[in-house]
């Protein structure tokens, strides 16, 4: 980056933020720095979507019996990254036990990709919502969609996502010994009316997580507190040529790790 001016770093992506490049960074990690503020994608989602109304009011016994009962199909997953494998692996273990509908580019089974992956869930009691990677604090919308869809989401990534969500309304992958327990557990839901009512009247949010107000008005003030602020941005300190000689470095090692792969033998 060439621009002398002010930078901010933001991502969607499980990466961290390297702050002798940037003045502020929001990114997902729980980073005690003044110069950095938690911000997961999936809050984004809630005004991209337009989620807020109802993703921050509880079902009551009547509406959530309704959207129970309106769910026809068991299960389903929508991913495209066939790198995650953890994601691939439960989707085949679950697939032996009750058909799971698959309705993105990786293992589809329903025909071809969906189009819209928030229409496609609404009719699954189930959707499996694991994560590209598991990190402390990567939390993305995959949590979220099937929430605010009346579904059950099976959670897999941030081993702190009760930090964000209630964790009465889903269920965590990391609690169980074993995915053989997790599916036991599932059926049971599936089979009791009562338990699953009882995670579909849940409230979204953990009681730690700020509103969506506040999390909102305080990126705001960050903003204008950047925009305000007299200091010479980083790009005009000393910190930009370590900035350029991590650059470089990870650029050297790239190109050493090519040419060594290059002399291996092939299996």
């Amino acid at each position: 980056m060439n621009y002398s001016c002010k930078r901010i770093f933001y991502t969607p992506e499980n990466e961290r933020p390297d702050f002798t490049a940037c003045d502020f960074a929001f990114s997902f990690d729980y980073n005690q720095r003044k110069n950095h503020f938690r911000l997961p994608l999936y809050a984004m989602y809630v005004d991209l979507l337009h989620m807020k109304t109802k993703i921050e009011s509880s079902l009551s016994r009547e509406e959530a019996l309704k959207a129970w009962n309106a769910k026809s199909k068991f299960c389903c997953m929508v991913v495209s990254n066939a790198n995650a494998t953890k994601r691939l692996d439960f989707f085949k273990a679950l697939s032996k036990i009750k058909p799971v509908d698959s309705g993105g580019g990786t293992l589809n089974n329903v025909g071809g990709k969906v189009p819209d992956k928030m229409d496609f869930i609404k009719d699954y009691k189930f959707v499996i919502a694991f994560e590209n990677s598991q990190y402390d604090g990567y939390t993305t919308e995959k949590i979220l969609e099937p929430i605010y869809k009346d579904c059950i989401p099976i959670y897999w990534g941030n081993k702190m996502v009760d930090k964000d969500f209630n964790p009465k309304r889903f269920i965590n992958y990391n609690n169980f010994a074993s995915e053989a327990e997790l599916i036991e557990s599932l059926l049971e839901i599936e089979q009791n009316e009562e338990l699953a009512l009882a995670m579909l009247m849940q409230p979204t949010y953990s009681l730690d997580r700020i509103t969506h107000e506040e999390e909102k008005q305080q990126v705001l003030q960050i903003l204008t507190g950047i925009i305000e602020n007299k200091e010479k941005p980083i790009a005009q300190q000393f910190w930009k040529y370590i900035h350029l000689w991590k650059r470089g470095y990870k650029k050297g090692r790239k190109k050493i790790n090519h040419v060594f792969n290059s002399f291996k033998t092939p299996n």
